[in-house]
């Protein structure tokens, strides 16, 4: 791209756009792929619609790149100190989800970090990921229903879980207090080609 975007909704207006001209993907071809509507991708591209992070998997798992490819581009090097800010929040989604950027993709180590929070009552439904990409949950505050494989498991501070998410699964925050956690997502090799 040629200038910086200047919020995440630009960037990712920029960053799907890209990828699609870079494969020579028609929409119709991106929307095939991802399983996004025609209609809801040109919306993004426009940047006329604030996708869920539900849509935004779709479209990462689509188009084979990491999930934190979508919000930012800047990679701190090892040992550098990284500060979490609130320019690298996307939501709240309709599902009443909220994803921070902590670490982005960095090929060398082959993960990226986010912290997540959900409201209380909130559902999140996931479609499966690309496959190779392997998701670490920890629990800091609150408590999480995981749902793997029509399974049902609770998740309390302090507590976590790694799992293949290359198959559809569901968060749950069933309380009425806020849910708080880490997902360390980590891609094997090919499971994700970056930027």
């Amino acid at each position: 791209m040629a200038s910086e975007p200047h919020t995440i909704a630009e960037h990712i207006a920029g960053t799907v756009r890209q990828l699609r001209k870079e494969r020579g993907w028609s929409l119709d071809r991106a929307a095939g792929e991802t399983g996004v509507s025609k209609a809801m991708l040109g919306q993004i591209e426009r940047g006329e619609s604030s996708p869920t992070v539900s849509t935004l998997w779709k479209i990462a798992s689509g188009f084979r790149v990491s999930f934190s490819t979508l919000f930012d581009s800047d990679k701190p090097a090892l040992g550098e100190l990284h500060r979490d800010g609130w320019e690298s929040v996307w939501g709240d989604d309709s599902a009443g989800m909220q994803a921070r950027l902590l670490f982005p993709y960095d090929p060398l180590l082959g993960f990226e970090m986010f912290m997540i929070e959900l409201a209380p009552g909130a559902l999140s439904e996931s479609s499966a990921h690309a496959s190779g990409v392997v998701e670490h949950i920890v629990v800091i505050e609150g408590e999480m229903e995981l749902r793997i494989d029509e399974r049902w498991q609770t998740l309390r501070a302090g507590e976590g879980l790694r799992f293949f998410a290359d198959r559809p699964h569901t968060m749950r925050n069933n309380t009425a207090t806020r849910l708080r956690f880490h997902d360390v997502i980590h891609y094997l090799p090919g499971a994700a080609s970056g930027t």
